[in-house]
């Protein structure tokens, strides 16, 4: 395991301070702004605005990285992102904090972006399986611990941007003091979206759907818990058990999606979601550790949705394919999360309650479902049998970049004798 995690333990602490400063900064937004009185809706255009920063940035930013290398790109983009949190502090105003979001996301996707493609460039092929799983539970991580800062003092403060801009400055450092040399950017290629479409398109929808509820997770359920009366400590909790059961059944899931059809495996996600945040509607109110080990499982089906997915698109297509189908199907996710918080939001409104946030989520989930069995059954889409299947790899939606590690994409991945006696390159991140 030494072998995994100390050639690339800079990059890990860049990885951990990162997420943990936008995973802080996309919690006390949305909350800040529902203390302040602002209306539900606005908060999911304001939230929306981050998503479509990162969908315009996933097809730019490799342009910047190529320019300059990987380590000045890397500082600009945290620069940028750090200056951007700052300036939300000096005004609060939902019009500002859209245009910022739009920025933060921009530059957020960038970082992602040099990071994931620097790890491919120092990792052996037969350990990219290991390292994107090290690289998973940091990101996890990350996020989960960071919602604990929010207890450093009243939400209506502004110390909260200097904490999250702190975090944002240091994950520089690790990155600034290294002495490797700039790792190559790969070209990543177009892909005809057309024949995705027509070949794969349960994995498509299950990109969009994991979309549409991720980001609604992450930018309203702190509006959630405040309208319906949480403290603080309590939302943070809610929030790290959230993404920490996005981490854990990322395995349990995958391990089932190898052995069985994953377009039943899908459409029994969406099903498991929806009867979930059916459950939680009416059990959150009775006991706060209920809801609590709810929201674990509901984390934690939700954010498989999206590997699972890729996984499905991988079983159809060749290997050369993989890169630029995996790349469609981030701009899949990516569009889904643009809308997630705005179509989150709007059904809070309509409904009256903060429980129509958990409606949304059944209701989208359901529709899923119900689509993908109607494909099944028609013989719309193409089985694959199990012993055909790809592996499956515990992934999230952050940059292009992240295929790149993806270990699928090599030929000898899966050879254990390829492996052995082999070790990771000497780097010097």
């Amino acid at each position: 395991m030494n072998l995994i995690v100390t050639p690339f333990i800079t990059l890990y602490a860049s990885v951990f301070l990162l997420m943990a400063g936008t995973g802080l900064l996309g919690t006390y937004l949305p909350l800040r702004l529902t203390v302040d009185n602002v209306p539900t809706q606005v908060i999911g255009l304001v939230m929306a605005a981050y998503f479509l920063g990162m969908c315009i940035g996933a097809l730019n930013s490799h342009r910047l990285i190529r320019s300059v290398g990987h380590i000045r790109a890397f500082a600009a983009f945290a620069a940028t992102t750090t200056a951007v949190v700052i300036l939300h502090g000096l005004y609060v105003s939902p019009l500002l904090w859209s245009v910022l979001r739009f920025l933060a996301g921009l530059s957020t996707i960038g970082l992602y972006t040099v990071i994931e493609s620097w790890l491919n460039e120092c990792t052996a092929p037969s350990f990219r399986g290991r390292v994107m799983s090290v690289y998973m539970i940091v990101s996890y991580f990350g996020m989960g611990a960071s919602q604990y800062l929010l207890n450093f003092g009243p939400i209506q403060d502004t110390r909260m941007f200097f904490i999250v801009s702190l975090l944002l400055v240091l994950c520089i450092v690790p990155v600034a003091v290294t002495r490797s040399i700039h790792p190559e950017l790969p070209t990543f290629e177009r892909f005809d979206l057309r024949r995705l479409f027509r070949k794969a398109p349960v994995a498509m929808l299950g990109c969009f759907l994991a979309g549409l509820l991720n980001s609604a997770i992450y930018a309203i359920v702190p509006v959630f818990c405040h309208l319906v009366g949480l403290s603080v400590a309590q939302l943070s909790t809610v929030m790290s058990v959230t993404i920490f059961g996005g981490l854990v059944l990322q395995w349990p899931t995958g391990a089932l999606s190898d052995r069985f059809d994953r377009t039943y495996m899908l459409a029994l996600l969406c099903l498991a979601v929806a009867i979930t945040a059916t459950l939680i509607v009416f059990i959150a109110e009775f006991a706060f550790p209920l809801f609590l080990v709810s929201m674990i499982l509901f984390g934690g089906l939700a954010f498989t949705i999206y590997p699972v997915s890729v996984a499905r698109a991988h079983d159809l297509f060749e290997q050369a394919d993989i890169v630029p189908v995996s790349s469609v199907l981030l701009l899949c996710y990516c569009i889904g999360a643009t809308i997630g918080p705005v179509a989150a939001s709007v059904t809070i409104s309509a409904t009256g309650t903060g429980y129509g946030f958990f409606s949304y989520c059944a209701a989208v989930s359901l529709g899923a479902a119900a689509i993908i069995f109607y494909l099944r059954r028609k013989e719309m889409i193409t089985v694959v049998a199990a012993e055909d299947h790809s592996a499956f790899v515990a992934m999230k939606g952050t940059s292009p970049a992240a295929v790149l590690i993806d270990p699928r994409r090599d030929d000898n991945n899966d050879d254990p004798a390829a492996a052995e006696g082999q070790e990771p390159p000497a780097s010097n991140v």
